[in-house]
């Protein structure tokens, strides 16, 4: 098989501490050589087999470990008119994602084993990316019943999760991460006490106040995941708290990973860079949960992404239609597109000196893939050969041209951005080129899914 070789690029893989100019040869699916054996190996391939393969000049770009998001809403199956697995995976492969995880809040609800396999059957159909399922720790996502975890895991569900429907029993919480432990799942966790949040639409504060808008007060999200951090000390099995947004839930999560709870939590890039202020005019694509916080607030979760108390970056990516956004802003559903704006806005964090090539690898690859258990995340010989190659400097505009979402409910639509995935491969086949994502017909998919 020929291979594809990428040139020039600085090659950053946090996994093994690189971070320099090197070759990286692709061959067979795997990573087959790095550095200057890899431009040898490659010729010598081409001179034996009588094909050069693809080359890939990566000059003045970076090549890491293939991005991977464990929290994005890809809608199907149930409502296909936001996303469907093909426009969501697109988007994915554009944004420079080579693996993503659904969520299960679909129609019906992911919480069986047969829904696990639908879905990564789909995805060996489209021959896109990786597919890992997320499977739902409740039946129906209803906070009762236990769903068989066991069965899931069989089914390819990496995680459970009910996201959206915070789990209000802590009896049932408990009994989720021991029955969890046991199949080796981690429970991801949407934080928010509902009788806090109370019904707010932006985050409880004086620009509330001033826009007439019911609020939501930090100790929405701070109050579960507290609860929840005892819940893991007493009964083990992994937490992972999703979409983190507040400086109090950083100071709670980063003083139960230094006592040695099994606590791991992400936050999302828009919770990196915009505050509260984002909703004056009522704009609908502002409105998300956890809502916008203050700049304080911003402050916390950059200091927590930066010193792995927040070691993962997701986008939670949740599109909705056009029409659904535009009513009033209390009446809007909350969520935004994240897959194809996370790149940009990691940029301008490491182009802000907050974090670095390193630290973006750990919290969107490396993190990401320990999480979930699947072998991914580095760029070690032999290791399967899933590579994101982004340029830094590129500008475009996010807006209809580059957009492969069904929806385009952004904050960021129509912005000026700074900051590209402009190839990805997925076991060394390409699946975004120059910036275009492959058109790849389904007979000829691979399963990429596994």
């Amino acid at each position: 098989m020929s291979g594809v070789l990428i040139r020039g690029g600085r090659l950053v893989d946090p996994v093994n501490g690189v971070d320099e100019q090197l070759d990286l040869l692709l061959a067979d699916g795997v990573v087959r050589a790095i550095g200057e054996s890899a431009a040898a190996a490659a010729s010598a391939t081409a001179a034996g087999s009588g094909d050069a393969g693809e080359g890939i000049d990566a000059t003045g770009q970076v090549v890491l470990p293939g991005l991977i998001d464990i929290h994005v809403h890809l809608r199907q199956p149930g409502f296909e008119y936001k996303e469907t697995l093909a426009s969501g995976l697109r988007a994915a492969a554009s944004g420079g994602f080579t693996g993503v995880c659904p969520i299960p809040n679909t129609n019906p609800v992911s919480d069986t084993r047969p829904d696990m396999e639908f879905l990564r059957r789909e995805a060996r159909r489209l021959g896109l990316i990786n597919l890992w399922p997320v499977g739902a720790v409740t039946i129906g996502q209803e906070g009762e019943q236990l769903t068989e975890f066991g069965e899931l895991r069989k089914g390819g569900a990496v995680a459970l999760s009910d996201d959206g429907h915070p789990i209000a029993q802590p009896a049932i919480m408990r009994r989720a991460l021991e029955y969890s432990k046991k199949h080796q799942l981690p429970i991801l966790v949407h934080g928010e006490e509902l009788g806090l949040s109370d019904g707010g639409a932006m985050n409880e504060g004086p620009i509330a106040t001033r826009l007439g808008l019911p609020g939501s007060p930090c100790a929405a999200e701070s109050a579960l995941i507290a609860r929840d951090i005892e819940i893991a000390a007493l009964a083990g099995g992994r937490v992972h708290f999703m979409h983190v947004s507040c400086a109090r839930s950083v100071e709670l999560i980063r003083r139960a990973r230094q006592e040695g709870v099994p606590v791991t939590a992400e936050t999302g890039p828009h919770y990196l860079h915009l505050t509260d202020e984002a909703v004056i005019g009522y704009r609908t694509n502002t409105k998300m949960y956890p809502p916008l916080r203050t700049s304080a607030d911003v402050a916390a979760v950059r200091a927590g992404v930066a010193d792995g108390t927040l070691g993962v970056v997701a986008t939670d990516h949740a599109p909705h239609a056009a029409y659904e956004k535009a009513v009033e802003f209390d009446q809007a559903p909350n969520g935004i597109t994240g897959l194809e704006t996370a790149v940009p806005l990691m940029v301008r964090l490491i182009d802000e000196g907050v974090i670095t090539w390193q630290q973006l690898a750990l919290a969107m690859s490396s993190n990401p893939a320990q999480i979930i258990g699947v072998e991914r995340g580095n760029l070690s010989l032999g290791a399967v050969a899933d590579v994101t190659v982004i340029d830094p400097e590129l500008q475009w505009t996010y807006d209809e041209t580059t957009c492969h979402s069904r929806s385009q409910n952004s904050p960021f639509w129509g912005h000026s951005l700074t900051g590209r995935a402009t190839h990805c491969l997925v076991a060394g086949r390409p699946v975004l080129r120059d910036c275009q994502v492959e058109a790849r017909p389904a007979a000829a998919a691979e399963a990429v899914a596994g």
